[in-house]
């Protein structure tokens, strides 16, 4: 499998992060309000599959997509 090279990484400390967190975290939305408009639009993919929940948890490895920019949620070096 070829991963995308333009895909970037996002180190977080704990096991989880919530999407509407990560979104903002990796400025893929100025806040909140955007990241609900993001999801409830259907413009965010989590793993490949569209996600409606601004609350879904993403963990190590998970990847997110939004309007061709894509991270993975990785964890951070103690």
């Amino acid at each position: 499998m070829t991963e995308n090279p333009a895909t970037a990484d996002l180190p977080i400390r704990d096991d989880m992060i919530r999407l509407g967190q990560a979104l903002k975290l990796a400025s893929l939305a100025e806040d909140g309000v955007e990241a609900k408009t993001l999801i409830d639009n259907g413009l965010v993919q989590v793993n490949g599959e569209i996600e409606e929940r601004r609350g879904r948890q993403l963990h190590a490895g998970d990847t997110v997509s939004v309007n061709g920019q894509t991270i993975r949620i990785s964890r951070a070096e103690a």
